[in-house]
């Protein structure tokens, strides 16, 4: 098996088996609608194996950060679909990331009176809004009555975004978001089914990733997972119990079929990925961390040795559109620029050059 083979996950046909990792950009409108800018923006980048988008709220409490886009109203829906059916006229598959914010936001950013979380906690620091930065706000703890609405809200997300044209989802459940944030027992420190035990804690995640492959199909559908990445106060600093927790959640997707499992970890050949990936049984797409950009020999060690079935990649894609036809020559790379990340404009986000452009000029 080689990076630039061919592969198939579930209904997903991947040209090659480098995916472009979901990255916040903040480009959508102010109402949460993808722009022109993004469309271009994805468009470019179809030739990697599979494009997973940025984080996409499924419910205006869930928005984590101003710029984000939604996949809730049909101006939203619309947006999307322009997206969606670039990356297709360009050869390209992409899937959509469902991100539930939970306590990673703030009134003054979603609009909404609250921020929801498993427990009553704040997350750690603050956030940026539109009045500025402030203190991170008190969650309140989802009620027993309230879980299932919010797992309804992945699955008519899911449902929008099929309809917008996109091959499958994937369902966020790293970073400290929502998800995650039922995952660690110092996010969640609930005393009901939900909370405690590793087997309840994972019990979230199950749920939602269940009711969205019930919803689009288990074969267009994927889960992010980051063990023990220990970001934004969710906290999983206990080996025994992490890998407990997220056994028990590879256990309890086992028999849905999925069509991958996405998982963030600096250590993609260690103990825990590994186990995650033979409970779960699914293609395993890994994405070896924030800090260190993944490279090409990395990332060829990663298939050729059989440690995963996909490759997701990060910072290099930001700044090399064309980056599996770059790997592949062993050309020359575009720098990144960290300080254009975030934004709302195309500089910094569409304006890297193409190898194609950089050997024209030269």
């Amino acid at each position: 098996m080689t990076l630039f083979e061919p592969a198939v996950f579930g209904a997903l046909q991947l040209s090659n088996r480098v995916v472009m990792a979901p990255l916040t950009r903040t480009r959508a409108d102010d109402g949460g609608v993808p722009t022109e800018t993004m469309v271009e923006y994805y468009r470019q980048r179809a030739g990697q194996g599979l494009i997973i988008s940025e984080g996409t709220w499924p419910a205006a409490e869930g928005k984590s950060y101003s710029g984000q886009p939604g996949i809730v109203t049909p101006e939203q829906i619309a947006g999307w679909s322009r997206v969606a059916a670039a990356v297709h006229e360009a050869g390209g598959t992409i899937v959509m990331q469902l991100m539930h914010g939970g306590r990673v936001s703030h009134p003054a950013i979603s609009g909404e009176p609250r921020v929801v979380a498993p427990s009553a906690l704040a997350a750690p620091g603050q956030t940026h809004t539109p009045v500025g930065k402030v203190d991170m706000p008190v969650a309140h703890a989802l009620t027993l009555e309230e879980i299932p609405a919010v797992v309804e809200q992945f699955v008519q997300a899911a449902r929008n975004a099929i309809e917008a044209g996109f091959d499958g989802v994937e369902v966020h459940g790293a970073n400290g978001y929502l998800v995650q944030e039922f995952l660690s027992p110092v996010s969640n420190v609930r005393d009901d089914q939900y909370g405690g035990s590793p087997e309840n804690r994972a019990r979230f995640a199950v749920e939602v990733t269940r009711a969205v492959a019930e919803a689009v199909g288990a074969d267009r559908t994927g889960i992010r997972l980051s063990p023990q990445h220990n970001i934004q106060g969710v906290l999983e600093e206990d080996d025994d119990d992490a890998l407990a927790t997220y056994l028990a959640v590879a256990e309890g997707l086992a028999p849905l079929g999925l069509a991958f499992i996405d998982v963030l970890s600096a250590a993609p050949t260690g103990e825990l990925v590994q186990r995650i990936r033979r409970t779960a049984g699914a293609p395993l797409i890994v994405n070896s961390g924030f800090a260190s950009p993944t490279t090409r020999a990395e990332a060829e060690v990663l298939i050729s040795e059989g440690w995963a079935d996909a490759v997701a990649v990060g910072r290099p894609v930001i700044a090399n559109p064309d980056l599996v036809e770059r790997w592949r020559q062993d050309a020359e790379l575009n720098e990144p620029r960290p300080a254009l990340f975030y934004g709302r404009t195309a500089e910094g986000y569409t304006d890297y050059p193409s190898l194609e452009s950089v050997r024209a000029d030269a």
